[in-house]
């Protein structure tokens, strides 16, 4: 994910060094949550299964093969395509802290779910902005 602007000078000087370092040395260019590969087109489902070409088979949200047929009839209407771009994520969203444990690799998929409270906090906090800025312009909301 790319870094916003206003964001920036929180990470080190060095970061693309040390983003490259974590995705495509430690990683090898895979997502170290579900082992997809970079800059690659996958289809996928979803609830996170997704079709790994290496193998011929489908992979589960974890990277785990799964043994078992899919049976569903309309499984082909749920198939999606995806292009996957590993981004270096910080597992204990401190962008001070860039030691090699605490740095990851992962798709936008793997990404979204690791920040969901952070996404889920922001979201909250824009509706409630915009909601103080109707009544500071426009007086209260009607009320039903």
């Amino acid at each position: 994910m790319p870094i916003r602007p206003e964001h920036r000078f929180f990470y080190p000087i060095d970061w693309p060094q040390l983003s490259d370092a974590i995705r495509f040395r430690r990683a090898r260019g895979r997502c170290e949550e579900c082992a997809r590969p970079h800059l690659q087109r996958v289809f996928y489902l979803g609830d996170g299964r997704w079709w790994d070409a290496e193998i011929s088979g489908w992979r589960d949200g974890h990277g785990r093969r799964l043994r078992t047929r899919l049976r569903d009839e309309d499984l082909l209407a749920r198939i999606r395509i995806t292009r996957v771009v590993l981004a270096a994520a910080h597992r204990d969203h401190d962008t001070a802290n860039n030691e090699d444990a605490n740095l990851a690799a992962f798709c936008q998929r793997c990404h979204m779910l690791h920040d969901r409270d952070e996404h889920q906090r922001r979201r909250w906090r824009t509706l409630f902005r915009r909601k103080a800025m109707g009544d500071l312009f426009r007086g209260p909301y009607p009320s039903d």
